[in-house]
C-alpha cells in the first residue's frame, strides 16, 4: 500500500467535499405545507432563507394552527435539504459512510 498515494486521494476527497459543501450552501429546496398556504425555502446546508404565508391562514383566533404550519414547513424544508446533501456526499465518498 502506497501511503503517499492514499494521502493524495484523501486530500482530493477532502477538497471535493469542501467544494460540495460550498455548493450545497447555495443550493435551495422548497417545502409547501397546508395545501400551499405556507412555503419555506432553505439551503441544503439547513439555513432557512424565506417563509411565505398565505393571508388566508392568518387568524388571530387560531395562532396555534399557523405556528404548526410554519414549524412543519421549516422541518420539511430542512429535511429535504439534508436528504439532498446526504445524496451528494454519498456520491463523493462512494458510500464509505464518512461523516461530513
Amino acid at each position: 500500500m502506497d501511503i503517499q498515494k492514499l494521502m493524495k486521494q484523501a486530500q482530493k476527497m477532502q477538497a471535493g467535499m469542501a467544494a460540495a459543501q460550498d455548493e450545497l450552501a447555495k443550493k435551495t429546496v422548497e417545502a409547501s405545507v397546508g395545501g400551499g398556504k405556507v412555503t419555506v425555502v432553505a439551503t441544503c446546508a439547513g439555513d432557512v432563507q424565506s417563509i411565505t404565508i398565505d393571508k388566508s391562514v392568518v387568524d388571530p383566533e387560531d395562532v396555534e394552527f399557523l405556528q404548526d404550519l410554519v414549524l412543519k414547513g421549516v422541518q420539511e424544508a430542512v429535511n429535504k435539504g439534508k436528504a439532498v446533501a446526504s445524496a451528494e456526499m454519498q456520491k463523493l465518498t462512494g458510500g464509505m459512510g464518512l461523516p461530513f
